[in-house]
């Protein structure tokens, strides 16, 4: 069996920033055992499935190297650059069917714009525990899926240096978003996923899912300008839409070719 593979750097448009995702076409499901295998081999963040379902319409599934996830953003950028560039360039839309609902993204001038749920956050009790694992104490905690921590200034999540390993400890939440203010953006952020085998995710669409909510309430404004400053670094382009946000991007092909199985 031979499956199209492409790799795609997301959020950003140069290769070798951004971050990368594996994106697998499909004609069927195989067994989750060979999905898991080859998103373990392909050992990038996430490797994103496609099974066609319709024109313009596919189901979506996301692996990390360690275990199938709920929502990642992006893989599903990288998905929808594969299906305009590659597979269908007459589209303007696409639709995926995924286990966090019905997710579009559409292709407006040199961006594409993913329509995602919103994911608000809630205040979380402070956490000596988390403060240790990242070496300094949050202004604030607040949690949705992921816990995020809040800090005064972008320097703080520049030079931040988690203890990995006290991080996975934390058991009652998926990740571990940090972020600030950003000196020439509206906020930056990082992301930490230990117990997904992704310690550092190099540019998290989903965590915006929170991050957006959040920055648009603070700030008073619903378009916002992020980045987020692992060291591969990404911009994004956020609007807030109430139970939704949109999450715009850029992205660019790094390698295409087959899998053989």
């Amino acid at each position: 069996m031979t499956i199209p593979f492409y790799q795609v750097d997301a959020f950003t448009k140069e290769v070798f920033h951004g971050n990368p995702a594996a994106v697998c076409l499909l004609d069927a499901w195989p067994g989750d055992d060979t999905l898991q295998a080859v998103a373990a081999e392909n050992n990038l963040s996430e490797t994103a499935f496609l099974v066609p379902l319709a024109r313009g319409r596919y189901a979506l599934r996301w692996f990390t190297p360690a275990l199938e996830v709920d929502l990642c953003g992006h893989a599903t950028l990288a998905s929808a650059f594969v299906v305009f560039s590659f597979v269908d360039g007459g589209l303007s839309v696409v639709e995926f069917e995924t286990s966090s609902g019905l997710l579009t993204v559409s292709k407006e001038d040199d961006l594409l714009w993913m329509d995602f749920p919103a994911r608000r956050p809630e205040p979380y009790p402070e956490s000596a525990a988390l403060a240790a694992a990242l070496g300094a104490r949050p202004r604030e905690v607040l949690k949705s899926r992921d816990l995020m921590a809040v800090f005064d200034e972008e320097g703080r999540i520049r030079d931040m240096t988690p203890d990995f390993e006290a991080l996975k400890g934390i058991r009652d939440a998926f990740a571990v978003i940090v972020t600030a203010p950003g000196r020439d953006c509206d906020f930056v952020s990082r992301f930490f996923a230990p117990n997904a085998g992704v310690p550092e995710d190099p540019v998290t669409g989903s965590s915006h899912s929170t991050l957006i909510p959040y920055w648009a309430g603070v700030l008073g404004r619903k378009r916002l300008h992020a980045r987020q400053l692992s060291r591969r670094g990404g911009e994004l382009f956020c609007e807030d839409g109430g139970d939704r946000v949109r999450i715009g991007g850029h992205a660019v092909l790094y390698a295409r070719g087959e899998l053989c199985l």
